[in-house]
C-alpha cells in the first residue's frame, strides 16, 4: 500500500472512530505530500478540521453566553474572560494553521476549477471563523480576507459549476452568512442567498430532481436562512414603525440607514414609511453608494433615488 493510500485509509478510520485530532494529523500529512487532492481527499481534509474547529467554536459561544449573564463587578468575570481568551487562542491557532496549509500546499497544487473553488471557499470559511471572535482591526482584516476569498470562489464557481451543484450552493450559503453575521449587511446576505436558491431551483426544474438530490440539504438551509433573515428585517421595520408612531406627529420623520441603490429593501422601506406617515420624511446621515448624504422631502410620494441624488449639493 502506497503512503498516500495508507494516510487516506487512516484518516477515514479516525473519522469513523470520531478521533478528530488524529484525523487532522493524517490529513495534514496528506496535504504536505503536495498532491492535487481527489474529491474524497479534500472532503477528509475539510471534515477533519471542521470537527476540530466546530467543537471550539461551540465552546466559545457557551462561554460568551455565561459572560453576558454576569452583572457589573462580578468577580467571576475575570475568570471567565481568561478562559474565553484561552479558547480564542486555540481557535486562532487552528484557523491560522488551516489557512497556512491551504496557501502553501492546497491552492498551488489545485488543477481543476472545482478544487480551486473548494479551497478558496475553505479559506473564506476560516477567515470568517477568525472574524467571529476577533475585535477591532483584527476583525476587519479577517472579514476583508474572507470576503476576497469568497468572491474569488464565486467567480470560479460561476464558470465551472452548475448553479445546483452542492459545493456551489454551500459556498453561497457561507458567503451570505459572512454578510449577515460578520459584516452586518443583512440585505446583501438575503440577495446572495436568494439568487443562489432561485438559480439552483431553475436548474433543477429543467434537469430533473434526481440529478441534484445531494443539493437538497443546501437549498433547504438557504431557504431557512432567508425565512429567518426576512422575518428579522420585517421585525425591524415594525419596531421602527412603532417608534415613529410614538413620536410627535408634527415633527419630521427621521430615518438613518445604510444601503446601496440596487437594494430593493430601500425602496420598500421608503414606501412603507410614506404609507404610514405621508406628509414628511427626513433622511439623515444616509449612506448611498458609499456617499454620506442627508435631506428633507415632502409630498405624497416617497423620494426615488433620482430625487435623492438630484436634490443634493455634492
Amino acid at each position: 500500500m502506497e503512503e498516500r493510500e495508507k494516510v487516506v485509509c487512516l484518516a477515514k478510520l479516525a473519522e469513523q472512530a470520531e478521533r478528530y485530532d488524529d484525523m487532522v494529523e493524517f490529513v495534514k500529512k496528506l496535504a504536505r505530500m503536495d498532491v492535487d487532492m481527489s474529491a474524497e481527499e479534500r472532503h477528509l481534509f475539510s471534515v477533519g478540521f471542521k470537527n476540530t474547529i466546530g467543537a471550539k467554536r461551540a465552546s466559545w459561544r457557551i462561554i460568551c453566553s455565561f459572560e453576558q449573564k454576569l452583572t457589573t463587578g462580578d468577580q467571576a468575570g475575570v475568570m471567565i474572560d481568561a478562559y474565553k481568551n484561552k479558547v480564542e487562542d486555540e481557535l486562532r491557532k487552528v484557523c491560522n494553521e488551516v489557512l497556512s496549509i491551504i496557501a502553501i500546499h492546497c491552492l498551488p497544487l489545485a488543477n481543476s476549477g472545482e478544487n480551486v473553488m473548494f479551497f478558496y471557499k475553505m479559506k473564506g470559511d476560516y477567515y470568517r471563523y477568525l472574524a467571529e471572535f476577533s475585535t477591532g482591526t483584527e476583525k476587519k482584516a479577517a472579514a476583508d480576507q474572507s470576503l476576497m476569498a469568497y468572491q474569488h470562489a464565486m467567480v470560479v464557481a460561476s464558470s465551472e459549476l452548475s448553479p445546483a451543484h452542492q459545493i456551489r450552493l454551500g459556498l453561497a450559503l457561507n458567503f451570505s452568512v459572512l454578510f449577515y453575521e460578520i459584516m452586518n449587511s443583512h440585505e446583501r446576505a438575503c440577495q446572495v442567498a436568494k439568487q443562489a436558491f432561485d438559480e439552483a431551483l431553475a436548474e433543477i426544474n429543467s434537469a430533473g430532481e434526481g440529478i441534484y438530490k445531494d443539493s437538497t440539504l443546501m437549498m433547504q438551509l438557504l431557504k431557512d436562512n432567508l425565512a429567518l433573515w426576512t422575518s428579522e428585517l420585517t421585525a425591524g421595520l415594525i419596531e421602527m414603525h412603532a417608534e415613529l408612531l410614538s413620536s410627535n406627529a408634527s415633527e419630521p420623520r427621521v430615518l438613518s440607514f445604510s444601503a446601496s441603490e440596487e437594494e430593493p429593501y430601500v425602496s420598500f422601506l421608503l414606501q412603507f414609511l410614506f404609507l404610514s406617515f405621508g406628509h414628511r420624511l427626513v433622511l439623515e446621515s444616509v449612506i448611498l453608494l458609499n456617499v454620506s448624504v442627508s435631506g428633507v422631502w415632502t409630498g405624497d410620494h416617497p423620494p426615488s433615488f433620482g430625487d435623492i441624488f438630484g436634490s443634493l449639493d455634492w
